[in-house]
């Protein structure tokens, strides 16, 4: 393989292992439009800037914080334009708004299923489970 003329230039591979990530999710951002398109070497390799390295952890974090591939090409966006901070703000708390909104349903979903857990014994078979009655039923 040859290697890149430059060395602030990054192969896959390298950019990958200090990035933190599999190459297949590189190719996957760079179709997804989240990463620029690379330059290439004489013989085709791929090769990217130390500022991908960034860039890919940005994306890492911004996963781990909930938000979606479309959300963070939002914010990708706003950060390569230029863009408001109110953007991100609203951005940030909507995305705030579904993760309540989800915290308070499984909320619920735990009280539900604690209340059927103290009403079951756990002895015998499943004939007259209030469980299985309950998840049988009808009723919402």
């Amino acid at each position: 393989m040859d290697t890149p003329a430059n060395p602030s230039r990054l192969t896959i591979g390298r950019l990958s292992r200090q990035a933190g990530v599999g190459i297949d999710t590189v190719r996957f951002y760079e179709r997804r439009g989240l990463l620029p398109s690379p330059a290439r070497s004489a013989s085709g390799y791929r090769l990217y800037g130390e500022d991908t390295i960034a860039r890919i952890r940005f994306i890492r974090r911004a996963k781990g914080l909930g938000f979606t591939l479309d959300e963070i090409e939002t914010l990708l966006r706003l950060q390569d334009q230029g863009g408001k901070k109110s953007a991100v703000r609203k951005l940030t708390e909507n995305k705030l708004a579904q993760i309540n909104t989800k915290i308070d349903d499984l909320e619920r979903m735990r009280e539900v299923l604690k209340q059927l857990s103290s009403e079951c014994n756990g002895r015998g078979n499943v004939d007259s489970c209030p469980i299985i009655e309950a998840l049988a039923s009808e009723e919402e």
